[in-house]
């Protein structure tokens, strides 16, 4: 049987490329539309394509397959023309992209081959000059990866730590519900980004195959603000990111906010502000409802009182 994970490409046989959103693919792959074919488009060679942000991704959709349109693009299996896999592509790249295969190169020290691969404009083959480098490593293999990385910003490499107007340049990009002071701190922390050769790039975690579990549907109650202490963040970098807590009523924190993965470390005690779902007898409560959440937040207050 055909599968796909989170940040899979797949390409229609309209020939529009989605990338895949999460593991939850029953009624068909969940996704969101990113680029689709234009003469008139900036990326590509032979063929020219247009690069969607997320509003005109969801506008063109409602206008040509409003039936695929919910909070992400349900596409249907019939109409997947080609999956486009990040391990897969990843060889390929290694021996056309030095600063790839710097990366792969740093970490293959620690990392097998086959727990690495390339997402974003890079799988589609419709990159530019200024496309960042979204590196995936699979399953716990990125945790050691991000301890690779780590000592290689300490030593003269190619890898470098990100500069103080690339760290602003982010932080107004995803205009999180956190001051900039404390978004730094958080990022800092998580050494889960970094620069190569002067190209900025991110370390994405994606789960192993047998870590993929059934998906839970939810149902939302209102939103609440909640102190608690972290008692498990296996998989706090993945989306969404998963926080198991100790609360008296809320089981876990998810987090769909990209900016709020590895937000916190097992142990601390974070606030968190989202809304509650009630999943069969226990409640979560998930951060991140809209592209931009606007109060919704996650912080480690361990973290900031140090």
């Amino acid at each position: 049987m055909t599968r796909t994970r989170l940040r899979d490409f797949i390409i229609t046989f309209d020939k529009w490329i989605f990338a895949v959103a999460d593991y939850c693919h029953e009624e068909g792959i969940r996704s969101i539309l990113r680029y689709v074919p234009d003469p008139q488009g900036s990326r590509g060679a032979h063929e020219k394509f247009r690069k969607m942000d997320f509003d005109d991704a969801f506008n063109f959709m409602k206008s040509t397959r409003p039936e695929w349109v919910r909070d992400v693009h349900i596409v249907p299996w019939d109409s997947v023309k080609e999956i486009l896999s990040p391990e897969k592509r990843l060889p390929f790249l290694v021996k056309d992209n030095k600063k790839v295969r710097d990366i792969v190169n740093t970490l293959k020290k620690g990392v097998a081959p086959e727990k690495m691969g390339v997402t974003g404009s890079l799988l589609a083959g419709l990159q530019n000059s200024s496309s960042d480098i979204d590196f995936i490593v699979y399953g716990k293999s990125w945790f050691k990866a991000r301890d690779i990385i780590a000592d290689a910003k300490k030593v003269k490499s190619c890898i470098t730590e990100i500069s103080d107007e690339m760290w602003k340049e982010i932080y107004n990009k995803r205009r999180p519900e956190i001051s900039f002071e404390e978004f730094l701190i958080h990022e800092l922390r998580k050494g889960n980004r970094g620069m190569v050769d002067g190209t900025y790039f991110d370390l994405l975690y994606v789960r192993d195959w047998e870590d993929i579990a059934p998906c839970i549907r939810g149902t939302d109650v209102g939103f609440k603000t909640i102190e608690a202490r972290v008692t498990n963040a296996d998989f706090s970098f993945d989306s969404p990111a998963i926080y198991k807590i100790d609360h008296p009523e809320i089981s876990y924190v998810l987090s769909y906010t990209h900016t709020y993965a590895g937000q916190a470390l097992p142990g601390e005690v974070i606030e968190a502000r989202g809304m509650v779902e009630v999943v069969g007898d226990m409640k979560r409560l998930v951060v991140g409802t809209s592209r931009e959440p606007r109060g919704e937040w996650i912080r480690s207050l361990t973290l900031l009182r140090n």
